[in-house]
């Protein structure tokens, strides 16, 4: 089986390139293992990462399959690489900020060519050992979450929620949290992306959990909203209403249905029960090294689902003086169809 990196040169003669640079930390990661300070330079032929002597000893003792420059100065490195193997067309990653750009427009002795999500592309498909730690992180995090469950109780503050959340998901073995967990209950779970604060959680809410963690670089994203006592019938029927167009999103997740297509099915079942206006977001995501990856699940996405994409399906309904729902879990597209990751029932939880 081709590595990454030969992945990425065979599609050199079509890109009409003779090099790449890579200088997006997830993207030299995912094709080298190497997530340091520097840049790394693709050819034809051979693989360079430029970086600084802070690296220096760790890479020697490592295996890899890429030659290893020693520096400062990456980019001029770079260029004089480039100019040493008259490489004649250099691809670039266009999220590259303006800056590296004004510097590599003068110093490359190539033509430059910006490229947009070349290696996300790549990304996106998952391999066999990707999968298994995807699923490893998947159940750790349901775990992690029906740890925190017998820790809701009247008078703790959502930040107290979000710390235990914490402890207990690094207990399990996670590295890092994938972004600031969110935690927010009554009329702030009507925020999507309602920071966790001092609040105190009380009798009658409804508390939305978006969290995702970080397993071998692989993370989980994870969202769940609760009751704790009776939030009222127009909550209830709203948690109904969002979970029935989860399930229908996931039930059509398979090869070739479109972001858009998935999207408008939730959608369509939230506006027909008059809350269209209140759901503000897109359906889902990509996740693998990073929280958002491709493909993405939006009104506009023309991406198609490919066998072995991980993605997200969270749809909610945000009711301002209220309060919110939002479902979300993680989703394997299979050959056949799909599979969920993040396993357990999704009826509300009445604490």
């Amino acid at each position: 089986m081709n590595t990454r990196l030969e992945q990425l040169q065979s599609k050199f003669e079509t890109l009409r390139i003779d090099a790449f640079l890579v200088t997006n930390t997830v993207n030299k990661r995912y094709l080298t293992g190497f997530d340091g300070d520097g840049v790394v330079l693709v050819t034809a032929s051979k693989t360079y990462v430029i970086t600084d002597s802070r690296y220096e000893t760790a890479l020697a003792a490592s295996d890899h399959e890429f030659d290893v420059v020693i520096t400062r100065y990456y980019l001029e490195v770079a260029a004089q690489l480039i100019s040493k193997q008259q490489i004649s067309v250099l691809g670039f990653e266009d999220s590259l900020p303006f800056h590296d750009y004004d510097q590599i427009d003068e110093l490359m002795s190539s033509d430059i060519v910006p490229m947009t999500h070349l290696i996300e592309k790549m990304r996106e498909i998952k391999s066999v050992d990707e999968i298994k730690t995807l699923k490893r992180a998947c159940e750790l995090t349901v775990k992690g979450f029906n740890a925190l469950l017998p820790l809701i109780k009247p008078g703790v503050t959502e930040r107290y929620l979000a710390n235990r959340l914490d402890a207990i998901m690094r207990d399990l073995g996670a590295e890092k949290a994938s972004f600031d967990t969110i935690v927010a209950s009554g009329k702030r779970a009507a925020l999507p992306h309602g920071a966790a604060t001092s609040k105190m959680v009380q009798i009658g809410e409804m508390i939305t959990i978006d969290f995702g963690y970080e397993f071998d670089g692989y993370t989980s994203d994870l969202t769940r909203t609760v009751a704790l006592g009776d939030p009222g019938e127009e909550l209830r029927r709203v948690y109904d209403i969002v979970r029935q167009a989860q399930q229908a999103i996931i039930d059509a997740v398979k090869p070739g249905v479109t972001g858009k297509q998935l999207d408008t099915i939730g959608r369509q079942i939230i506006s027909a029960a008059g809350y269209g206006d209140y759901f503000n977001h897109g359906t889902g995501h990509g996740i693998g090294l990073d929280i958002h990856e491709g493909p993405a699940l939006s009104t506009r996405s023309e991406d198609q689902m490919m066998p072995d994409n991980v993605i997200t399906v969270e749809p909610g309904i945000y009711l301002p003086q209220l309060g919110g729902i939002r479902i979300e879990d993680d989703i394997l597209v299979t050959e056949s169809g799909h599979q969920i990751l993040t396993t357990g029932p999704t009826d509300l939880v009445v604490l």
